[in-house]
């Protein structure tokens, strides 16, 4: 029986399923759209959906639209910008290595969002916790290897496109959390789906003026492929939903370390969809992701 303040597992769970279902629709519009383009459609298309959700907890909750005083906008700000660099560098580098490879790069967040979320936050970690982290992500860095010892870490340009996506997406889930902390007088769920509305209308802003004053034919594209575009806007709307409610409720690493078991996920998804084969050093490293995740929640 989950309480209330654990309720972030199950949450976190559906998000990092949302996630990998949003990451393999984007990565199959990178070719047309372009990096940015692809980038976009999560933003553009996920807006309307975020608002729908508004609508349907402010209905459910009875909460009345709340306005956040200043200190929520520079909190937003890092997260939308953050993660706006974030998903750019992190399709950039699904161009130059394979969708799993990427995917155990983006999973060194979790370290990074232990760090910077002790150091603007004051989120308090375990020391299991943090063994709980560092278990996780070696398991993640052991996914990335080739089998028989030979680095997968042999292309310098996706391994730092993939690490610096990483630290993004770590402030980015700081930012969020921040944010989501100080929406004043309302319940957890209005709050969480309040930043997400605001969170995504400035990406969807600073991406379309981009694009609008960079690559105008971009957007045209964009609107030509709006079936698989809303799609990919509504998983990205879908799982960030779920991301927002678990940041909510504990700190944004004990979300990103539990979000490692997308790996898992990732690896289902390049095995029966991209047809990219499983080796037994990925699996050894899926095993210590598990146990990871395992005391993580058990702390």
């Amino acid at each position: 029986m989950f309480t209330v303040a654990s309720l972030w597992i199950p949450f976190t769970v559906v998000a990092a399923l949302g996630q990998v279902a949003r990451n393999a629709m984007q990565r199959s519009l990178t070719g047309p759209l372009g990096t940015w383009g692809a980038t976009n459609i999560r933003f553009l298309f996920g807006f309307p959906f975020s608002l729908l959700f508004l609508g349907l907890v402010l209905l459910a909750t009875g909460d009345a639209l709340p306005w956040p005083g200043a200190a929520f906008w520079p909190w937003l700000l890092l997260g939308a910008l953050a993660q706006i660099a974030a998903t750019g560098l992190m399709l950039a580098a699904m161009n130059d290595a394979s969708f799993v490879v990427t995917t155990a790069y983006l999973k060194t967040e979790a370290i990074q969002t232990a760090i910077f979320g002790f150091i603007f936050l004051s989120d308090h970690l375990t020391t299991l916790k943090v063994v709980a982290i560092l278990i996780a992500t070696a398991g993640v860095v052991i996914t990335a290897l080739r089998p028989g010892g030979a680095a997968r870490f042999d292309s310098l340009k996706p391994t730092v496109q993939g690490l610096v996506a990483a630290a993004c997406f770590a402030l980015s889930a700081v930012g969020f959390r921040g944010a989501i902390i100080v929406v004043p007088g309302v319940s957890f769920v209005t709050a969480a789906t309040y930043t997400l509305v605001f969170g995504l209308f400035v990406q969807t802003l600073v991406l379309t003026v981009y694009l609008l004053t960079h690559a105008p034919k971009v957007l045209s594209d964009i609107l030509r492929m709006w079936k698989p575009s809303m799609f990919a806007g509504f998983m990205g709307a879908f799982a960030s939903q779920f991301w927002f409610l678990a940041f909510a409720l504990t700190a944004a690493a004990n979300v990103r370390t539990l979000a490692l078991i997308e790996v898992l996920f990732a690896q289902c998804v390049a095995y029966y969809s991209f047809k990219q084969p499983i080796s037994a050093r990925e699996v050894s490293g899926i095993v210590l992701i598990v146990i990871g995740v395992a005391l993580l929640i058990a702390a």
